[in-house]
């Protein structure tokens, strides 16, 4: 049997401008990203806020690629985050040029009775106080994986590492493991982040692609336990028209694939996993927001993922 899956994070309104266009308030935030991605593999369990002002044909959207929102909360009068960024040159980075948390500012996630034995949770971006309340509501998941950011790793270092403690897995990006742990060489900042409590640790590189390292999930903890690692590069073979959400539906795609699975998770389903987050992102950078992902197929992930298995020489 597929395991079950869930994700908490933000739903948003973004407006974006790249050097290839601008949109206004097309469906986005983490959980969104996240959600439609992993929907491809398998079922997701939505646990989000918005304001009155979200509409119907955004929740169909999500309803429409198996993303169940039992667990979206629908403030009356409030307003839906909103974020507006540009992309400049290579697109490496955006620039936000305004941010209104609205409802997603005092969003205290309850997650539905029915959905506290969900076996994999994911804690999209987010206070990582917000991202413990999502623990404290679950019982027992088989794997708990977290995405954070530089923000907290600045305001919230004490709270954050009190999650590294409680949770499997931690993606975030180069520039974050060594702002989180003082080290320049990413193989040693791998070892401090594991050394924190999580079994793994996944780092998303850009364009360079990105990195998993960790012990065997099915190898109980040991005095010094032998840390396996794997890099797999970016699928470089489609144009970018817009890279918000790419690490969201990374880590959707990641998760997506080990809902899927019917058996115990090891390392080797991990890596494996990371595949397919690298192919689905590379689709979802294609168009602006999840326009790409929601009319996408599995069938189309399949056939790049031979091409990049040929880019691999698998």
């Amino acid at each position: 049997m597929a395991h079950s899956l869930l994700v908490a994070g933000s739903i948003a309104f973004d407006t974006i401008r790249t050097p290839h266009g601008q949109v206004s308030d097309v469906l986005g935030g983490s959980a969104t990203y996240f959600s439609v991605a992993a929907s491809l593999q398998a079922p997701v369990r939505l646990v989000g806020v918005v304001g009155e002002d979200f509409p119907d044909a955004y929740r169909r959207v999500l309803e429409s690629r198996r993303v169940d929102t039992a667990g979206l909360q629908i403030v009356e009068g409030g307003k839906t985050f909103r974020w507006k960024g540009s992309y400049e040159g290579d697109m490496n980075e955006a620039t936000t040029e305004d941010v209104q948390l609205n409802v997603f500012g005092d969003f205290k996630p309850v997650i539905p009775e029915a959905w506290r034995e969900t076996d994999l949770v994911f804690l999209a971006n987010g206070s990582p106080v917000t991202q413990m309340s999502v623990l404290d509501q679950v019982d027992s998941p088989t794997l708990v994986v977290a995405d954070t950011m530089d923000l907290w790793i600045d305001s919230a270092r004490d709270e954050l590492l009190e999650l590294l403690a409680r949770i499997d897995g931690l993606v975030l990006n180069d520039g974050e493991a060594r702002m989180l742990t003082g080290q320049d060489d990413l193989a040693t900042a791998e070892q401090r982040i594991l050394d924190r409590g999580p079994r793994f640790v996944v780092i998303k590189m850009g364009s360079e692609g990105a990195r998993i390292a960790g012990r065997d999930l099915k190898t109980e903890a040991q005095e010094a336990p032998s840390v396996l690692a794997a890099v797999f590069p970016a699928y470089s073979r489609g144009q970018v028209r817009d890279p918000t959400g790419a690490g969201d539906s990374f880590a959707g795609g990641m998760m997506g694939r080990l809902a899927s699975l019917d058996h115990e998770i090891t390392f080797q389903d991990l890596r494996l996993a990371l595949v397919y987050g690298t192919v689905t992102a590379s689709f979802t950078i294609e168009d602006f927001g999840v326009r790409r992902l929601d009319g996408l197929t599995f069938d189309e992930i399949n056939k790049r993922l031979r091409e990049y298995g040929e880019m691999l020489d698998l």
